[in-house]
Formats: C-alpha cells, sequence, structure tokens
C-alpha cells in the first residue's frame, strides 16, 4: 500500500512538474520570439505625419482611457475597472521620467504592435494591442510623432490593483499564446478599397471588438471579427451587435448608420452612456470618408446568431399579464409622447424602441439604465443641441421599473423577455461611467 501511495504520489508530483515547466517554456517562448520591427516609412512631410497623428488618436480615442477625470490631457491615471481588479492607465505625454519622453518610434511600435512594454514586460490587454497590432508601422509612427508634441506632464504612473494570480505578468505569456498573434492589416483583394479602409478602422485604431465583442473567462474577445455584441462587464453597458444579420445593421441603411457614428443619433437609434462618449470625443471628428467606410464594412459582416440572454425566471402567464399591463399604463404617461403608441419613435430626436436591438436584446441593462438615469447623446457638429431623456429612477420604484423596461421589451416585435425588480436595484447604485 506504500509503495503505491508512493508512486501515485511521484506521478502527481511528475505531471504537476511538467505542466509548470511546460507554462515556463511557453513564457520563455513568448518572452523570446523575435519581433517584427515592422516597415518604415520614410517621413518627407513632418507636418502631414503629425495630422495624421493627431488624426488617429482621435480615431482611436486615446484621449478618453489616458486623461483621468479632471486630469491633465494624456497624463494617464484613469482607472479602468476589470473583473480582476483596477488597472490604472499611462501618462502617454513626453515627459521624459513619468511619459513617453524617453521613449524611441521602436518603443512605441513595440507596446501597439507587439503588445509589450519598452523593457520587454508583457503589457495586460486592457490597453487593446490586440486590435491597435492591426495598424501599420507608418500609421504608428505618426501617431507617436504628434504624442511627442504633447505638453509633458509629469505625473507618475500608477501602480494596478489586480488579484493574485492576475498580477503576475510573466503569466500573461500564457494569455498571449492563446488569444493574441501579432498582425499588420492585410487589405483583402477580393473587396474595394473602401471596405478595406472600413475593416482597417474598426478592427485597429476603431478597436471595436474591444466592447462589441462577448469575452471568456480570461477575459479575451470571442470571435473578435464577428462583432456579436457583448456585455462591457467594466461598465455594466450592453454593446449590441455591429454585423449585418438580422440581429444586428442588416435593417439599418448605410445611411442610418454613418449618421449615428457621425453625430449619435439617426432614425434608427441613438448612443448612450460608452458609445455617447466614443462618438463625441472621437468619431464625429473623422472625415465623412472614413465613416463611410465603417459604415459600409459594417453592414458586410455576415449575420451571427443572438448572444444568449442573461438568465432570468419568466413571469408565470398570469403575473406576466399584470406586469405588462402596468408597464403599458407606465409607458402611457411617461414615455409615449416621445416615442410613440407603437414604439416608432420620432426621428431623430428620439429614438425608436421597436426593433431596437440595444432595448429588446438579450441583455436588459441598456434600458433599465435610461429608465433610471436618463441620459443624452452627445453634442457634435451634426446635432449640437441633443434631445435628452429624463431620469425616472426617482419617481419610480424598482418593481415599476421592471415593469416598464417588461412592457417595452415585449412590444412591438421586440422579443427581450421580463426583467425582475432585483435586476433594476441592481443598476441603481451602479455609476453611469
Amino acid at each position: 500500500m506504500n509503495r503505491t501511495l508512493r508512486l501515485g504520489v511521484g506521478i502527481l508530483l511528475g505531471s504537476v512538474l511538467a505542466v509548470v515547466a511546460l507554462a515556463g517554456g511557453v513564457i520563455a517562448w513568448q518572452s523570446l520570439r523575435s519581433e517584427d520591427p515592422g516597415v518604415i516609412v520614410p517621413v518627407t512631410d513632418r507636418q502631414a505625419q503629425l495630422a495624421k497623428g493627431q488624426y488617429l488618436a482621435r480615431a482611436g480615442n486615446c484621449m478618453a482611457c489616458h486623461t483621468a477625470r479632471g486630469g491633465a490631457a494624456y497624463a494617464g491615471g484613469r482607472a479602468l475597472a476589470t473583473p480582476f481588479g483596477t488597472i490604472y492607465t499611462n501618462n502617454i505625454t513626453p515627459d521624459r521620467v513619468t511619459g513617453i519622453g524617453d521613449w524611441s518610434a521602436d518603443d512605441f511600435w513595440r507596446a501597439l504592435h507587439h503588445g509589450r512594454g519598452r523593457d520587454g514586460r508583457f503589457l495586460f490587454p486592457a490597453f487593446p494591442y490586440t486590435s491597435f497590432t492591426q495598424l501599420s508601422r507608418e500609421d504608428s509612427d505618426a501617431l507617436f510623432a504628434w504624442l511627442r508634441t504633447l505638453p509633458p506632464v509629469n505625473q507618475a504612473n500608477r501602480s494596478h490593483e489586480l488579484r493574485f494570480p492576475y498580477d503576475q505578468r510573466p503569466l500573461l505569456g500564457l494569455w498571449r499564446a492563446f488569444f493574441f498573434t501579432p498582425a499588420v492589416y492585410q487589405p483583402d483583394p477580393a473587396r474595394s478599397a473602401q471596405w478595406n479602409r472600413g475593416a482597417y478602422l474598426v478592427r485597429g485604431a476603431g478597436h471595436c471588438s474591444a466592447c462589441h465583442s462577448a469575452r471568456n473567462l480570461v477575459a479575451a474577445s470571442i470571435a473578435p471579427l464577428d462583432l456579436a455584441g457583448g456585455m462591457i462587464p467594466a461598465l455594466d453597458w450592453y454593446a449590441p451587435p455591429l454585423h449585418g444579420g438580422e440581429h444586428g445593421l442588416g435593417s439599418w441603411s448605410e445611411a442610418d448608420i454613418t449618421a449615428l457614428l457621425r453625430t449619435g443619433v439617426s432614425p434608427r437609434g441613438t448612443s448612450l452612456g460608452p458609445m455617447s462618449e466614443i462618438v463625441g470625443r472621437s468619431l464625429q471628428y473623422l472625415d465623412d470618408e472614413d465613416i463611410n467606410a465603417m459604415a459600409v464594412y459594417l453592414k458586410s459582416l455576415p449575420a451571427q446568431p443572438l448572444p444568449g440572454a442573461s438568465a432570468a425566471a419568466q413571469p408565470e402567464p398570469a403575473e406576466a399579464e399584470r406586469i405588462l399591463k402596468q408597464g403599458k399604463k407606465l409607458y402611457g404617461e411617461l414615455c409615449v409622447d416621445c416615442h410613440g403608441g407603437k414604439g416608432q419613435g420620432s426621428a431623430p430626436d428620439y429614438p425608436p424602441l421597436a426593433g431596437n436591438h440595444a432595448i429588446g436584446g438579450p441583455q436588459p441593462v441598456n434600458a433599465i439604465r435610461a429608465v433610471l438615469n436618463g441620459g443624452f447623446p452627445p453634442s457634435t457638429t451634426g446635432n449640437p443641441y441633443p434631445f435628452g431623456m429624463p431620469p425616472f429612477g426617482p419617481q419610480l420604484s424598482d418593481q415599476e421599473v421592471a415593469a416598464l423596461v417588461s412592457y417595452v421589451r415585449n412590444s412591438w416585435g421586440n422579443q427581450g423577455g421580463f426583467v425582475s425588480a432585483s435586476d433594476v436595484n441592481r443598476y441603481r447604485s451602479v455609476p453611469l461611467d
């Protein structure tokens, strides 16, 4: 018996050592693998390069993450909540001590394309290098050149607050082995130049998959090119599908898509929450040609199955009828003047609720938060004085909000399912950003 036990312990120990050795080998391979330096394009027009860099910074909305509320622009320090703890963004001003003043263009390319810091450390994928890797070396250099023209800000980077073992950077080598391969975008010769430009922006600088794709247990995007929609865990918002299928943008015209991207409002929907910030700070400043190209690309994406709905107990028929009756009454009192008796809305100021996948899709959070907190689309050049929605949270109970949202999600062809008072209560205390 003792011999058998010793043999079993030996096998177990050997297996553990083998797994550790394999993991160590993978991490070492990720650390030592050769890195593509990119195709360096000589700069013939410095001002044109800087203009391109500023444009790319806006396309990537770099300022949003790298600026803390009330802080200096691009000086970092913004807290990004993740399921594993809090990430604090870095100072990317040209300060030589705390920023990127001592970085080279090669160092910057290494961060964007390879997801590694100047010292070779693996970067946490909260920095979306999984998308930025698609940028060309020329665009990376332009962005770096423009950042170096910013006023330097001496502000030390704050240490991340991640739980063990997620705070162990070397383990990112394992994550990268499964979920990241550096690759510059390669144009599809079967597609038009416009389509390829849209793909380059959506997949690369725009990093749309960061929000509009579901993530697995280790925060890697699931099928990022599908843009099938998903929850944004750190922000508690649902990013709806962006593909060209029935549950995405299939019934939208390209004009509707471009209107939403450029102005924040369209006949088919309105941007609220995180998307409002993206339109206001980033997309409204892009050239019409680029916005149109993004619309063409998104509209062309193949249909995907609707992501699974959140697990929620559905009421018995009699209770469902009572909830819908109460919700209809509340809708008539609070919503019908703007959104219409059939949820048709009044474009472009009041978005339709019928067929609105952000409202009637698998996740109820957007509808709940809109009713509780209200909201405004961004103020843009194309829509400088947006109409907003008032907050009804102060005057409605959790049960009343649940009834109202359940009615909207089950009317006019919507099949979003019911929500409970406990669902509503969860989001009463969730901050807007």
